[in-house]
């Protein structure tokens, strides 16, 4: 698909189908394709207000709803509940606008040491920003962000700072004295009763963070020991999307939960509480099992023995079960999560980021489903596009091959040349094919790469001359001014959208970057693409 970017197109599906027209084949696996629909967000939006709504009519005073997991860009349950909306959650605090309060808890420890969120590739004090600003672009303010666990650490005062000159109310909590063992101190003046209290003016606050460990349950802890000295009667719940808790145990969707939460040791498990007092079967995790007979001593202490729940489970108000109308569907889409978690953590395990017995786990739950890595189409065929060199000790790989499955279900691939990369390759012969432009056209003028390559080497002294996928974008937008195909190419981007990618090699920072920006579901082989410590 011109000269410099090396690739082919396949039609995986239409192998020994017996279709005599490619093009109707072609047609009928798009129409299939795109009717994979497997969660109904009508359903759970419904279903999700009316349980938060039921669940305060519990309480005399407030709802202090703990709200896990992401509010925006929930890509996980986008990706193993085909249909889901990714931002469902907001729709859902818009639906309840009238009724929430939003307070947002970051852990002081998590600026400090400058954690990233791994999907996006920014720090979580960042991330509580961005969130903060979506929010409002929803007409939903965050009335107060909480530093939790704060211990005078530097960053985090940078950070209140940052906070505080814009104009948001922040609130300094801190390690809660006695936790775990000593209740009586907990719930006392120098436990809870350390920490400020919160204003608020709606029943339901909804308590929220950048990510796991942000303090927010001490944090309704806190406000409710605060309001019950106030006279208040307040409660808890909790709001978290996975396990999903009326699934099988080994459903893939809860195995493809504990993949994701494979990195901090957390498994899935029938919830003993909930078995022995309803004498029914329901999924939870590790943690929050563990945690239940002492959260529950202490929410004793706070009202004063005033406590509705018997199980970690009865917390809960998540529907996200209810609302799945194809379990066949979901059950593919969470197998394909498991194979994706598992060439990530091959990736950081290399990286030094996670250890191996992570790896090992995320191996043994798809053997659990029975896949493999051969299950991911894209893989095989990204391999496949590498060239090889044979020498007199060995054949060895010499190019970077990549591949992309189209929401039609065809595989196109490409692979890295002297002018540019494998993922500036694919992405270019992807686009090439949604817009039905023939290989030998051109989208990127040769003169600008190649002046492009002279600033790289001449100016900018740069090791790598080739055009990364950032790069890359940067110059098709250019080329788009003056070439009408290239303007029609570009508008294809945005169907690769969620569309499943695969490299042989771990992507550069502009590569990397730029397929995250085009939102494509990526996994790459634990190579390195050259013997240099730095991937340029």
């Amino acid at each position: 698909m011109g000269p410099w970017c090396s690739g082919s197109t396949f039609d995986w599906q239409s192998k020994g189908q017996g279709f005599k027209s490619p093009r109707l084949h072609k047609k009928l696996q798009f129409l299939k394709n795109m009717n994979k629909i497997g969660f109904d967000n009508e359903k759970y939006l419904k279903e999700q207000s009316q349980a938060i709504l039921k669940r305060i009519e519990k309480f005399e005073g407030k709802l202090y709803l703990e709200f896990g997991g992401k509010l925006f860009y929930d890509y996980h349950a986008a990706r193993i509940l085909p249909g889901y909306d990714p931002n469902i959650k907001i729709k859902l605090l818009k639906a309840l606008k009238d009724k929430i309060d939003i307070i947002l808890c970051i852990y002081a420890g998590d600026i400090e040491k400058g954690r990233l969120r791994g999907d996006f590739g920014i720090t979580y004090d960042v991330d509580a920003l961005k969130l903060i600003d979506n929010l409002r672009e929803q007409s939903l303010d965050v009335i107060a962000v909480v530093i939790t666990r704060f211990n005078n650490q530097p960053q985090a005062i940078r950070f209140k700072n940052v906070l505080e000159n814009r104009g948001i109310k922040v609130y300094l909590h801190y390690a809660t004295k006695g936790y775990p063992t000593d209740v009586d101190t907990i719930v006392s003046k120098e436990g809870y009763g350390k920490n400020p209290y919160i204003q608020t003016k709606n029943r339901i606050v909804v308590v929220t963070g950048p990510g796991p460990g942000s303090g927010k349950l001490a944090t309704c802890l806190s406000q409710l020991y605060h309001d019950y000295k106030k006279g208040i009667k307040s409660g808890y719940a909790k709001f978290e999307t996975f396990p999903v808790w009326n699934l099988p145990l080994k459903h893939p969707i809860n195995l493809a939960y504990e993949a994701a939460t494979a990195d901090i040791g957390d498994f899935n498990l029938i919830d003993p509480f909930h078995l022995n007092a309803y004498n029914q079967s329901a999924v939870n995790y590790n943690r929050d099992v563990e945690a239940f007979p002492l959260l529950k001593r202490i929410l004793e202490r706070i009202t004063k023995g005033d406590f509705i729940y018997n199980s970690p489970t009865d917390m809960g108000v998540n529907r996200v079960g209810f609302a799945i109308i194809d379990d066949e569907v979901v059950r593919e889409a969470a197998k394909q999560e498991l194979i994706r978690r598992y060439f990530r953590y091959s990736y950081e395990e290399i990286l030094g980021i996670t250890k191996k017995e992570t790896v090992e786990k995320v191996k043994l739950l798809m053997e659990e489903v029975g896949v493999s890595f051969e299950d991911r189409k894209v893989v095989l065929l990204a391999r496949k596009a590498t060239s090889r060199e044979r020498t007199k000790e060995k054949v060895v790989e010499t190019s970077c091959g990549a591949a992309i499955e189209l929401k039609n279900g065809e595989i196109v691939t490409g692979r890295n040349s002297n002018l540019m990369s494998a993922p500036s390759a694919l992405i270019l012969n992807a686009i090439k094919k949604l817009a039905d432009i023939p290989d030998r056209i051109h989208l990127l003028s040769p003169d600008i790469i190649k002046r492009i390559k002279t600033l790289k080497k001449n100016i900018l002294n740069c090791k790598y001359e080739i055009l990364n996928l950032e790069e890359t974008l940067i110059c098709l937008t250019i080329s788009s001014a003056t070439n009408p195909t290239a303007e029609v190419a570009m508008e294809k981007l945005k169907e690769l959208e969620f569309c499943e990618v695969h490299l042989t090699h771990i992507p550069s920072v502009g590569d990397e970057v730029g397929l995250r920006k085009l939102k494509v579901n990526l996994t790459c082989d634990s190579n390195f693409p050259s013997q240099d410590l730095i991937i340029a």
